[in-house]
């Protein structure tokens, strides 16, 4: 059941994915209520997936890299569906979905076996220290998905080339609210998932904080983005700035997300 659950998730966004660009070549709005429909039939076989998965492990699916980046790629989609209905704006599909695709697509690599909880993970926090994570993660992949779009209609304007692309793109103000938006939604959720990582780090391990690869780059990721926020909530830092931020920070997230499992190991490393 796992098995067909992923492998229908995977192709329902693949023709999601497939419906955003066509609207991205040609907006009409069947192919953008046809993409809307298709990713939430997505998203809701996603979660029968991850559902029917914690039922089958006893735990939150969220302790290795298959299920890390499934639960990932639900988080991102569950949040693009918010704000596409909040701003209804359905060409942000062409940048979110394929986001969401590949990293769905990249959790197929790793193994689906339901491996033996480690000990450490036998905790109330596994659930809240992970899930707020990864809504955070979430709606930093939309703020760069947001802001990449931004950065294009900025290019359009400053060669002063106002061809189809840009009439097909949001104002840069619609853009760039957008992208605040997702800040004030993920940062918070970013500071308790540290937090609460934190407390459990210190049941587990008898310290709240190690300085492990993954404590330290979240530390770093955190600092980015309250960076970003600081300045625009203060010096009002708007535009190409804040969304060149943005996608360098969601660079960042990613590597202490995937980079750091892979590459540098440590107490938070599975895979």
């Amino acid at each position: 059941m796992n098995a067909l659950l992923f492998n229908s998730t995977l192709v329902i966004y693949a023709a999601a994915t497939a419906i955003y660009l066509m609207y991205m070549v040609k907006p009409n709005q069947t192919l953008g209520k046809a993409g809307q429909w298709t990713t939430l039939a997505g998203f809701l076989v996603h979660c029968g997936f991850t559902l029917n998965r914690y039922l089958e492990a006893g735990h939150t699916p969220i302790t290795n890299l298959h299920e890390s980046l499934s639960f990932f790629s639900l988080a991102v989609v569950g949040i693009f569906i918010l704000f596409e209905r909040r701003y209804k704006i359905f060409i942000l599909g062409s940048f979110v979905m394929p986001l969401a695709l590949l990293i769905l697509a990249v959790s197929a690599s790793f193994s689906a076996i339901i491996p033996p909880l480690n000990p450490a993970l036998k905790s109330k926090w596994l659930a809240v220290h992970t899930v707020m994570a990864f809504l955070g993660y979430a709606a930093f992949a939309i703020s760069f998905g947001v802001s990449v779009m931004y950065l294009i209609q900025s290019h359009f304007l400053k060669k002063r080339r106002l061809g189809p692309m840009f009439q097909k793109l949001p104002p840069l103000d619609m853009l760039d609210d957008i992208s605040y938006r997702c800040l004030t939604f993920g940062f918070p959720l970013l500071t308790f998932a540290i937090i609460s990582g934190a407390i459990w780090a210190e049941t587990a391990w008898g310290t709240y904080w190690s300085w492990d690869p993954k404590e330290t780059w979240s530390l770093i990721t955190w600092f980015i983005y309250a960076a970003l926020l600081h300045g625009r909530l203060t010096t009002g830092w708007r535009g190409r700035k804040a969304a060149m931020l943005s996608i360098f920070g969601f660079a960042v997230v990613l590597f202490t997300f995937l980079g750091v499992n892979l590459l540098l190991g440590g107490l938070h490393s599975y895979k």
